[in-house]
Parts: structure tokens; C-alpha cells; sequence
């Protein structure tokens, strides 16, 4: 049995970095049954050139096999440059380059003997295979999704995850294709969160889409975590990239938020400084009514009795007070018709 690997430093961030979410909320996913451990290789210089000095041993063997006089001798020369010349080339057969940002899963006969992330010419054993694994960091963005919220509402959304390979040996052995299953897996994430949270709340307290936007984010990034942890794949980063309502309740839901927008902006104005500029505009009307009656009284211009004075101050406060134009009407008889 292969020696268990050592303890994963970056498994171990992933898993620290993950945020605190109730494990009951999480889906299960089963204990891989492999994990990664380094492969035994050795420097693949050495070994090109031990294969390179074999080929040339072979050639020389074979030409003074092709020389020798004698038949028992120039039958074993050229016997001997062919076995020479066929270990050179099936030991050169173990070379592998291993370029930065990937592995090498090797197995032999099936079984896993290990991954390889030097980087440079390695060789190992030549009988075994080699499955060529990028470990860079990659991006998946989803398709725009159309789901129901925790309201009902139809909704779009859709998310890019940033995501990398941890674990070659589960990536290649514990799921089918590591690519497709971040993807729907991601997918499925996605429409979890939609219909768990509502667009917008209708409390204060509750959590939205819209309105908590890194509480919901870190709440899709441990979901995430959870669901591609058995594929060995690490989750760097998530974001919604679009969130809006379905198209045929847009225009409804656009209604709903301007009204709500009217309703706070009439609250503060009749809790806030609108308060007093309309007191100030009340005093500075009363003032011209005074003066105006007081200028009419003074300069003998009409005699009003008390019942003309108060349609005249009723009028004259509409006018001033008003927020719209009055429409004037003219009094072609007399002062009381």
C-alpha cells in the first residue's frame, strides 16, 4: 500500500477560508476513495541521457555485428544491438515534460502510483500512463437563469466561479469528467440560492438577493464548496455577474420600487427640513395677506366686510401657498355676485 500523503496546505485554506454556514443546509457528499500523493520519478535529464547513450551503444553494436567475420559472432552483435537498441527506446518512453500550472496522474495497470508537479523532464516507469491535468485557475460562468424566488417571483440570474484542481487523483477518479461536474454542479448551486432567498425582502430584517449581496455570495460560495469538494476541485471565487426580474414582471415589479421610492421620499420630507421651508413659506404668505389688507384698509381703495376679508385671504393663501398655477376667474358683475 502507498504511503498516505502528506496533509494539503491549500485543502486545508480552502476549508478555512470557506464561510460558516449550518452544516444541515449543505448537501452530503460521499469520502473519496483516493487521494493525492506524490508519484516516484526521478530527473528526466539523467534519463535522456542514459536513453540517448543506449541508442549509440546499440549503433555500434550493430555495425561491428555487420563487420564481424564470423557467423555465430555477427548473429549475437546484432542480436544484442536490438535488445539494447529496444530497452534504450521503451526506458526514453518513460520521459515526461511537465509544464507550470499542470500534472501528470500516473497509473500502472489501473492502479494509481501517484501524481507528478515538478515541473521540467521527469521519467518514470515506462509500463505506467500518464493523464495530463491542468491545475490552473479557471473560470465557468453559467448561463442566464430563469427561476422562481423564495416569493414566487420569476427571476434572472446568472454567476462566474473561479475555481482551480486540488486533488488530481479525485478530479480523475472519484466523477466522470471534473469539468461537467463543476458546471452543473455550479448550475445547481445557482438555482439552490435563487429559490432559497427572495429578490427583495419585504422585512427589514430578512435577506435579498439584492439587497444582501455578500451575505448571499458567501452563502453560494460554501454551497459551492460543498458540492465540488468530492471532485477535488477548489472554489477561489464566486459573484452573481446578473440579477434581475423575469421580463414579464419587470415593468410591474419597476412600479412597485418607484412607489416604494415615493413613499420614503414623502416620510423623510414630512420628518425632515422640507418641514420647515413649507413653514416658511406658510408665515411669509400670511405676511403678504396682512400687508395686502392693511395697504387696501389704509388707502381707502374697497370697503370689505368681514365675509369679502375672508375669501380674499382664502384666495390669496391658494395662490401663494399652492404648488400648481391658479386659474384666474374673472368677475365681470359686482363685488358680491
Amino acid at each position: 500500500m502507498p504511503a498516505q500523503p502528506p496533509r494539503d496546505a491549500t485543502r486545508d485554506l480552502a476549508q478555512d477560508s470557506a464561510p460558516a454556514t449550518d452544516p444541515a443546509e449543505l448537501p452530503e457528499t460521499p469520502e473519496p476513495r483516493v487521494r493525492e500523493f506524490p508519484a516516484h520519478s526521478i530527473g528526466g535529464g539523467i534519463a535522456l541521457l542514459l536513453g540517448l547513450f543506449g541508442l549509440l551503444v546499440a549503433a555500434a553494436l550493430f555495425a561491428g555485428g555487420v563487420n564481424a567475420s564470423a557467423t555465430g559472432a555477427k548473429a549475437a552483435l546484432i542480436v544484442l544491438a536490438l535488445l539494447v537498441g529496444i530497452g534504450a527506446l521503451l526506458g526514453m518512453c518513460g520521459l515526461n515534460t511537465v509544464a507550470p500550472g499542470e500534472a501528470r496522474v500516473v497509473q500502472l495497470f489501473g492502479r494509481y502510483r501517484g501524481t507528478i508537479r515538478e515541473d521540467g523532464l521527469r521519467w518514470v516507469n515506462p509500463f505506467t500512463s500518464r493523464t495530463k491535468i491542468s491545475t490552473r485557475v479557471r473560470n465557468h460562468e453559467t448561463a442566464v437563469l430563469k427561476v422562481n424566488d423564495a416569493y414566487g417571483n420569476p427571476i434572472e440570474l446568472a454567476a462566474v466561479v473561479v475555481w482551480k484542481v486540488r486533488d488530481t487523483a479525485q478530479a480523475t477518479f472519484e466523477v466522470d469528467d471534473f469539468l461537467e461536474f463543476v458546471s452543473t454542479q455550479t448550475e445547481a448551486a445557482v438555482r439552490h440560492i435563487a429559490i432559497e432567498y427572495p429578490y427583495d425582502a419585504h422585512d427589514e430584517d430578512g435577506l435579498s438577493l439584492r439587497g444582501n449581496a455578500e451575505e448571499i455570495t458567501e452563502k453560494l460560495a460554501a454551497e459551492l464548496h460543498a458540492r465540488v469538494e468530492a471532485a477535488g476541485v477548489q472554489i477561489v471565487e464566486s459573484r452573481f455577474t446578473h440579477l434581475a426580474y423575469a421580463p414579464e414582471i419587470a415593468s410591474a415589479m419597476l412600479q412597485r420600487q418607484q412607489a416604494g421610492a415615493v413613499v420614503a421620499a414623502r416620510r423623510e420630507i414630512v420628518d425632515g427640513a422640507v418641514v420647515a421651508a413649507r413653514r416658511e413659506i406658510v408665515d411669509g404668505a400670511v405676511g403678504m395677506v396682512e400687508a395686502a389688507l392693511a395697504r387696501i384698509s389704509e388707502q381707502g381703495i374697497v370697503e370689505l366686510d368681514e365675509e369679502r376679508k375672508a375669501a380674499m385671504v382664502s384666495n390669496l393663501m391658494v395662490v401663494l401657498c399652492g404648488d400648481r398655477a391658479p386659474q384666474p376667474v374673472l368677475n365681470t358683475g359686482t363685488l358680491y355676485q
